[in-house]
């Protein structure tokens, strides 16, 4: 029995998609930077590594709807540098499951991680060791491009959220080979580092230009609003990707799973299960949003400028997300001949 064979209540999204009009521009130059960094086939970088995908593969995953999907309010130039460190992030997983994750060779993994964490310098002008495959050129790259002077205090909180997630590819397999699946108490917090999660309130403030105002950045309500977005993410992720995730690379680190072990339910049980818990975590985010926030609003004194920038930002977290759906549902990355769990 395959997941997608199991009668499941639909994955919920109540905000409307809406699309950057910057995507035909984006579309024209989708390849141009993944070739230089050499991760497309026939590329004319310095590496003779080889590429992580053939043109074709790389078109299908349509990475620039997800970028334009997920940031529909960003400038043309905020959307290429997102765009770029999509790229990076997918180039970095497939080159992963590629190279270690299905070859079963945690040591490898292990070099390569120690590496790339060489390249995630919160120093200004840090000097990083020279790149030796396509997934350090493309990190090192964005290394000098990701924090302007608007974007700076993200410098730190950035590259850490980075280190967490390659550092969780690592510890995906080391599960994977014992076959240990993880505890679902334990599972979502890690999923929002396996996922780069905690990159996510970068990307939105880069789209929107609009930041949490710092006298309540910090509240419970906050931190538990952001729990509930990067969770959502994350945990929607693994309802998509479970046929690639779990029978193609044999991975255990997935929700579905999570949730049948550590409940001791049958997979006809578990795929609903997962599923209420992921619309759950997104409920848990429209009532923090609506019914709490509001009150905090008061409470803190927010003057109007700090009041419309939370808007804006919250704005922007809410069209991420619906990008992110309609990409788990439409991208070829997920799709399936019985079609996904969601509307």
């Amino acid at each position: 029995m395959t997941v997608r064979t199991v009668e499941a209540p639909l994955l919920w999204m109540p905000y409307a998609l809406r699309v950057n009009p910057h995507l035909p521009d984006l579309h024209e130059e989708s390849e141009s930077w993944a070739r230089a960094m050499g991760m497309l086939d026939g590329h004319l970088g310095p590496s003779a590594q080889p590429a992580i995908w053939s043109r074709s593969k790389f078109h299908a995953m349509t990475v620039d709807q997800l970028t334009a999907w997920t940031l529909p309010d960003a400038s043309l130039a905020g959307l290429r540098l997102n765009h770029r460190f999509n790229v990076w992030a997918l180039a970095w997983d497939d080159y992963f499951a590629t190279a270690f994750k299905q070859t079963g060779d945690l040591p490898g993994a292990r070099t390569f991680t120690t590496r790339l964490h060489a390249f995630l310098r919160p120093e200004r002008g840090a000097r990083m060791p020279e790149p030796t495959n396509a997934v350090e050129r493309g990190i090192a790259d964005l290394q000098r491009q990701l924090f302007p002077p608007r974007l700076a205090h993200w410098r730190v909180e950035f590259n850490r959220a980075l280190a967490r997630y390659i550092d969780a590819g690592v510890e995906e397999l080391a599960n994977s080979r014992s076959g240990r699946i993880p505890h679902l108490i334990d599972y979502a917090p890690f999923r929002r580092e396996s996922f780069a999660a905690y990159t996510a309130p970068y990307s939105v403030e880069l789209a929107t230009g609009a930041r949490i105002p710092e006298r309540i950045r910090h509240s419970r309500t906050v931190r538990a609003l952001l729990d509930a977005f990067m969770d959502f993410m994350g945990l929607a992720n693994d309802i998509a990707s479970y046929e690639r995730e779990v029978h193609e690379e044999k991975d255990v680190n997935n929700l579905v799973l999570v949730v049948g072990t550590s409940l001791g339910i049958s997979l006809h049980d578990a795929v609903p299960a997962a599923l209420h818990l992921v619309n759950a975590r997104l409920r848990d985010f429209e009532h923090l949003r609506q019914d709490e926030l509001p009150p905090l609003v008061r409470r803190a004194g927010l003057d109007r400028d700090e009041r419309d920038e939370l808007e804006t930002w919250l704005r922007g977290a809410c069209g991420f997300l619906s990008g992110l759906h309609a990409w788990y549902t439409g991208a070829p990355r997920y799709a399936s001949s019985d079609g996904p769990f969601t509307e």
